[in-house]
């Protein structure tokens, strides 16, 4: 089943991007949108996303530059939206890793189709369930699908939900450099405001329950950065 992976759309078209995200949210996608380049590796930094609907055509890039540096990565798959009707951009496309082309126009149900095509092939669908997580850092343990955090000798660290989800947007990307700006869409995403200020008390008392006070060995603060998870993660599956 599809429910629930991700799509990230880069199209400097608006009116697309709004129309692909009703669509694809209405088909039981989780949907991101980005208008450049730019957007779609903040994106990528931010989000765990399970395949990309690339237009070749962005302002400050190319589509086939992008989609070349996602290959060249963690490989995500890639369909390529162009309103070009050359076929050597369909080719090259093609040579360098996307793993399917939609000319424009096009009808979103095929989209949608292909869509699931790419993330059957890819594994990403009708796939056996995931065994649950785990996470070790530190002396600590932690559940997500519980949503518990223990010690070594076993006790409860009591964290509110917003520190949970902080905590585990660290877990998920150890050593990562994260900014203010990343960690709210994270865990507030549209509802963050341009002033929120919110991260740097959650990260405070995070620290604090920690035990990381003053030492700053667990979550490192970088200058005009952000923060930095900085000790080592481990998975291991739950019984």
């Amino acid at each position: 089943m599809d429910a629930g992976a991700h799509i990230l759309v880069v199209d400097d078209d608006l009116e697309i991007r709004k129309l692909l995200g009703r669509y694809l949210t209405a088909q039981g996608f989780r949907v991101t949108t980005a208008g450049d380049g730019r957007e779609m590796e903040e994106a990528l930094a931010t989000h765990r996303i399970d395949l990309v609907v690339l237009d070749l055509m962005l302002p400050d890039a190319s589509g086939l530059d992008l989609c070349r540096a996602l290959q060249a990565g963690a490989r995500t798959p890639v369909i390529l939206l162009t309103a070009l009707k050359e076929d050597v951009d369909r080719i090259i496309g093609l040579e360098i890793g996307a793993d399917d082309y939609l000319g424009k126009p096009f009808n979103p149900r095929e989209l949608v189709a292909r869509i699931r095509a790419v993330l059957r092939r890819s594994g990403a669908m009708d796939a056996p369930a995931a065994a649950a997580r785990a996470f070790r850092f530190a002396r600590f343990r932690v559940e997500p699908e519980l949503r518990r955090i223990t010690d070594d000798a076993g006790s409860e660290v009591p964290l509110t939900g917003a520190e949970f989800d902080l905590l585990i947007a660290f877990l998920e990307r150890p050593g990562r450099i994260l900014s203010r700006d990343q960690l709210l869409d994270i865990t507030k995403g549209r509802e963050a405001g341009p002033f929120d200020r919110s991260v740097d008390v959650l990260v405070s008392r995070l620290r604090r329950k920690l035990g990381d006070q003053g030492a700053f060995q667990i979550l490192k603060t970088l200058r005009n950065g952000g923060y930095q998870l900085a000790v080592r993660v481990e998975q291991e599956e739950t019984p």
